[in-house]
């Protein structure tokens, strides 16, 4: 079993309050802070593959540029990840119509207890796999769960919040309104 695997049972064991060690170097960003490029090192947009959940269909994250994108990175086990993707559903629904997209990037190994987990907290959000968690150990570096990403119409990460509480949503959606008065260009 993968080290990020052991990680992520031992977090189910504590709830998910502890961080994970870092995965393949520093994380982009500490919670809810702002991710900045410096001048000398332009980053490049986000690129990477995952399938969508139930059928299997591959999803390219750059299908979404143009749009401003919430990736909410959850599991099935994590408790504030059962708080968090409703609301993400409701801000989802609140802002799709000025452009954004809202996914849940779930990383159990064993899909089975999705289904379960969408409807008792009647979550009906887009939900990406990301096997064997490549995603989110390699490009996301995530070390908390869940771990939310705020990326703009460009394809840049500009945000990203590890854990979750509900006081946290007012800054989201600041954050979420800055992204979305950007220009699409």
């Amino acid at each position: 079993m993968r080290p990020l695997h052991l990680t992520l049972a031992a977090l189910a064991l504590s709830g998910c309050a502890s961080k994970m060690p870092p995965l393949t170097g520093p994380a982009p960003a500490t919670a809810s802070s702002a991710l900045v490029a410096s001048e000398s090192s332009a980053p490049a947009p986000l690129q990477f593959s995952v399938k969508r959940y139930p059928g299997g269909e591959p999803h390219a994250i750059a299908s979404d540029r143009g749009s401003v994108v919430l990736l909410d990175v959850w599991a099935t086990w994590c408790e504030p990840c059962r708080d968090a993707l409703p609301m993400y559903e409701d801000l989802a629904k609140h802002y799709a119509s000025r452009g954004l997209k809202v996914y849940a990037l779930n990383v159990d190994e064993d899909t089975r207890a999705i289904p379960a987990f969408l409807k008792e907290t009647k979550v009906s959000l887009p939900v990406l796999l990301d096997a064997n968690a490549e995603v989110s150990e390699k490009v996301l570096r995530v070390r908390l769960m869940p771990t939310t990403v705020l990326i703009d119409r460009k394809g840049m990460v500009r945000y990203v919040h590890e854990g979750f509480a509900e006081e946290f949503l007012a800054k989201y959606q600041m954050e979420i309104e800055h992204l979305l008065a950007e220009p699409a260009n």
